[in-house]
């Protein structure tokens, strides 16, 4: 897929706050080389960088306040994610509004990531990052993200594990 044109903008110290207390998170479990934005590519999501991997797969969280919050704001999903690596993500995506704990392949929130970091300087340009998401739940996909500043979109590609079953118990 090819987003719409993306952008970001820095998220309020109070939203933040709000996002975090509902995930069970402290300001210590973000990575602050990763600040916290609102992410845009055809929705808005919340962009959080844990500090660890542990913090990332530890997703434990209050999901009506959670909900409540996002739908507040109308955000479509937040985006947690560790850097491995500078190109190599691990990425989890609580999906309230979509009536689940979490997605295990968010296209929408890869590509408002992508112009993230691409807007912020944090990933190469032009460049390729992958996000590895879906793995803590059992679901393990693989997002390509293509960067390109010649593109007001991102190039989202990959693959993704079909889900059978319930998906919340």
């Amino acid at each position: 897929m090819t987003s719409v044109p993306t952008r970001t903008a820095p998220a309020g110290d109070a939203l933040v706050s709000r996002a975090l207390d509902n995930l069970g998170w402290d300001r210590d479990d973000l990575d602050d080389r990763y600040p916290p934005h609102i992410a845009y590519a055809g929705n808005d999501h919340l962009i959080l960088a844990a500090a660890t991997r542990e913090r990332l797969a530890d997703l434990d969280y209050d999901f009506p306040a959670l909900e409540l919050l996002m739908a507040e704001q109308g955000w479509t999903t937040v985006h947690l994610f560790w850097a491995e690596t500078p190109t190599l993500f691990h990425a989890r995506n609580p999906f309230p509004p979509g009536g689940v704990v979490e997605d295990p392949a968010t296209g929408a929130a890869a590509a408002a990531f992508g112009g993230y970091l691409r807007a912020l300087h944090l990933a190469p340009v032009p460049g390729r990052v992958t996000i590895v998401q879906g793995q803590d739940m059992g679901a393990p996909s693989r997002l390509i993200v293509d960067l390109d500043d010649s593109a007001p979109g991102v190039e989202v590609t990959g693959r993704a594990t079909r889900l059978t079953g319930p998906i919340i118990d």
